[in-house]
């Protein structure tokens, strides 16, 4: 088997993703006739078909899909050796690129990008804030350096550390009714909810939590995605949620919201920031995982993130 060319397999992963070669010559401004001969190269170079049609498209063979994991690990490494070699004698500089959940990029980013910036003045940065199976395509794709996010069992070839606990927790307005006398699990059964839809890390184990006491599960009022409009929908409608303490600080002495304090209720989970083992860091990425671990840990004592976001 000879060595397949970079460009080849650069342009053989973008067709893989498309599903569709004359999508993939849009992509990459490059005629059919060029990617059917890459992928000509590339299926005689391996010895074995690469695709094959599917409806009005096409998709990878068994060996395709041998070839696409390759190629990708081979991109990776090709940019992480530029960088590296770009990075000599310029010190802390580049471009940082981190994949957060959405409460983490509230609460824990700000302090870690302000003294990333101070340290590291020529740094650039570039964030991308979604839910955990968002981000951890684009950390495999090699499209992020870091990703911070809830913990979860490691792929291989993958490190994490941790950052801070996580304590996820009913909230209500102040002037809710719920807290007219001490709640029970019960109670909370009487009221509607604003929740992530089905699927959520938290809504799933509250969901959970509710059918193992036998109890319905919340009435969902409102279904949002959108998980920093959760405080000021709960605020505004008077329904139940399932927050971050963060958003509750007493320090903030602005947000009107309280906890329903219930065991039952309290989600226990750990933050981490997960990136590629053995994979090159910019020291200005090393250096944004020490603030990111300080900002977590300068965090409210019983205030973390939103579990997946």
């Amino acid at each position: 088997m000879g060595l397949p060319d970079l460009r080849d397999l650069r342009y053989f992963e973008t067709i893989a993703e498309l599903e569709h070669i004359g999508r993939a010559t849009e992509r990459l401004h490059r005629t059919q006739p060029a990617l059917t001969s890459a992928v000509r190269r590339l299926e005689e170079a391996c010895g074995a078909s690469l695709l094959e049609k599917a409806g009005r498209g096409i998709r990878l063979t068994p060996a395709g899909r041998v070839l696409l994991k390759w190629a990708q690990q081979v991109r990776i490494d090709v940019e992480d050796a530029q960088r590296e070699i770009g990075d000599i004698g310029r010190g802390l500089s580049g471009h940082v690129r981190i994949g957060i959940v959405p409460t983490a990029a509230q609460f824990i980013l700000p302090p870690a990008a302000r003294q990333l910036l101070a340290a590291a003045p020529d740094v650039t940065l570039r964030t991308v804030v979604g839910l955990i199976d968002t981000l951890n395509p684009m950390l495999r794709a090699g499209e992020l350096d870091l990703m911070v996010g809830t913990e979860s069992p490691l792929e291989p070839g993958y490190t994490a550390q941790g950052l801070a606990e996580d304590q996820i927790v009913v909230a209500a307005s102040a002037t809710h009714p719920i807290f007219d006398r001490p709640p029970t699990l019960g109670d909370l059964t009487k009221h509607r909810w604003v929740l992530q839809p089905p699927g959520a890390p938290t809504r799933d184990w509250l969901d959970h939590t509710f059918d193992r006491h036998r109890l319905p599960r919340p009435r969902v009022q409102v279904e949002s995605t959108m998980l920093l409009m959760l405080p000021a929908l709960i605020a505004e409608t008077g329904l139940l949620s399932f927050i971050s303490r963060r958003h509750l600080d007493p320090a903030d002495g602005h947000t009107p919201l309280r906890e329903v304090p219930l065991a039952e209720t309290t989600m226990h989970r750990r933050l981490v920031v997960t990136y590629r083992e053995g994979s090159y860091l910019l020291p200005a990425a090393r250096l944004m995982i020490s603030f990111l671990a300080e900002a977590g840990r300068l965090g409210p004592p019983q205030a973390l993130v939103d579990v997946g976001g």
